[in-house]
């Protein structure tokens, strides 16, 4: 009998312990202290106590989300014979490679004594103890009627084709079918993309959700390929999605969508004295202003502070994002101020619905030399910010970088309908919004009609 007992005593081992010990396992007992699960995985690798139904994974590549899928199924096939498993993949090509055959699929992470046979071409998996696994494929939700199971491992399923609802017919035949044993449960693990099944998991209560990102996992990646990602993809949506496992979700009738977002996305410059965020040399442009939002209490939402500049082409470029959380009038005050400094603003706008002279005061206590512009606010958030989005519509506005909670916030705003975004109100848009029209849609002097007569 392999001494798991011995690789469950490895995190409290002395190093001259170790030694000891290592050098008198045999073989046999090497291989399952080296493949005893619960010693080298993260707590957020393992499966959550109690009797879940499901266990969503969602995660960013390389997190493991594919080791803690296989290593669950292991787990139980090898402690229960009666165990009946539906390993169901994007299609069977995938299921196979990923979940069976791949580095971290079933075949790979079991020990030789107890590794399960693989019957290709009956798309089956065999444990001596008479615990079974069959492949099935998204793409063909009918495979799943009509089999019974008592667990299931489902892997990626933000990528099962859904063109025809296969994905939901998928999900709803695997759940009817699990009716085995006394506690069916559901291990899904995926990259999170906002598709239906994804989104209609993560708002059930019932569904035990694990998130991570890949840096999580950094102990087991090379570190040419974490820097390489940070630097290409870090704070892009891509690389929300696909690294920080987040579920980036875009409304129905936003003024702002992603891609447009990304069309507008230019490389920051670090030419800048003082970089900050997204920061571009202060030469490009002929006027830089700053839009605020100021917050109605020092408890309550942020104060957006935006920095935006005009450049010689008649384009804005989102030079910064300055916006700072739960802070006093002295305190938002100062951001402004620093921005103002660091950008060398020629102009503040902000917002003085709630208290006008209170802003300006505020402001000027803070030694903001620069002009102070006053907006009032008579028409809806979504009213003000639609011919913002139409210069973005048109190519005319830029974002130095990335600004992920601005960004979040600018795609909450739905046309003809209230804010759905992060936070209780959208002050970083809002500040953006300022900022643009000041720039870009000042009132321009049209001629009288009575004095063309």
């Amino acid at each position: 009998m392999p001494n798991v007992a011995l690789a469950q005593r490895y995190a409290t081992m002395e190093p001259h312990e170790l030694g000891y010990y290592f050098d008198n396992l045999s073989d046999k007992e090497l291989e399952t202290f080296m493949r005893h699960w619960p010693i080298w995985a993260r707590p957020d690798q393992l499966a959550p106590n109690g009797k879940w139904p499901v266990w969503l994974i969602l995660a960013g590549r390389g997190f493991g989300k594919t080791r803690a899928g296989a290593e669950w199924v292991r787990n139980i096939a090898e402690d229960n014979g009666d165990a009946r498993f539906a390993l169901v993949g994007a299609n069977f090509a995938e299921a196979r490679t990923v979940m069976v055959e791949g580095e971290s699929g079933l075949l790979s992470i079991s020990t030789a004594e107890k590794r399960p046979t693989w019957e290709p071409s009956l798309k089956r998996l065999r444990w001596d103890n008479g615990a079974e696994a069959r492949l099935y494929s998204a793409a063909e939700p009918e495979g799943l009627r009509g089999p019974q199971h008592s667990h299931a491992w489902c892997d990626e399923i933000a990528k099962w084709m859904n063109n025809a609802g296969q994905a939901k017919a998928t999900w709803d035949n695997l759940k009817m079918g699990l009716r085995l044993g006394e506690c069916p449960q559901i291990v899904a693990t995926t990259t999170p993309r906002p598709v239906p099944l994804v989104r209609a998991l993560v708002k059930d209560k019932a569904v035990v959700i694990t998130k991570g990102r890949t840096q999580d996992n950094d102990l087991n990646l090379p570190v040419i390929f974490l820097t390489a990602m940070k630097a290409d993809y870090g704070g892009t949506r891509l690389g929300r999605q696909e690294l920080d496992g987040e579920l980036i979700e875009q409304p129905e009738g936003a003024l702002w969508t992603r891609d447009m977002i990304e069309v507008c996305r230019i490389e920051p410059s670090t030419a800048d004295p003082e970089p900050v965020e997204g920061s571009c040399p202060v030469t490009e442009y002929n006027r830089i202003v700053i839009g605020v939002d100021p917050p109605a209490s020092a408890t309550g939402d942020a104060c957006g502070i935006i920095v935006a500049g005009l450049g010689a082409d008649d384009k804005a470029t989102i030079l910064a994002d300055c916006s700072v959380e739960k802070a006093s009038p002295e305190k938002w005050a100062r951001a402004v101020a620093d921005a103002a400094d660091i950008w060398n603003a020629d102009k503040v706008i902000a917002e003085a619905n709630q208290g006008g002279a209170m802003v300006k005061s505020v402001l000027q206590a803070a030694k903001i030399s620069l002009p102070v512009k006053l907006v009032h606010a008579s028409r809806g958030k979504v009213a003000r910010a639609e011919p913002v989005a139409a210069l973005y519509e048109n190519n005319r506005v830029h974002h130095a970088g990335t600004f992920p909670r601005l960004e979040d916030e600018l795609c909450g705003l739905l046309i003809g309908r209230a804010y759905d975004g992060p936070g209780r109100s959208p002050d970083r848009a809002d500040a953006l919004v300022y900022a643009l029209t000041e720039l870009m849609l000042g009132k321009v002097k049209r001629p009288n009609v009575r004095n063309l007569i």
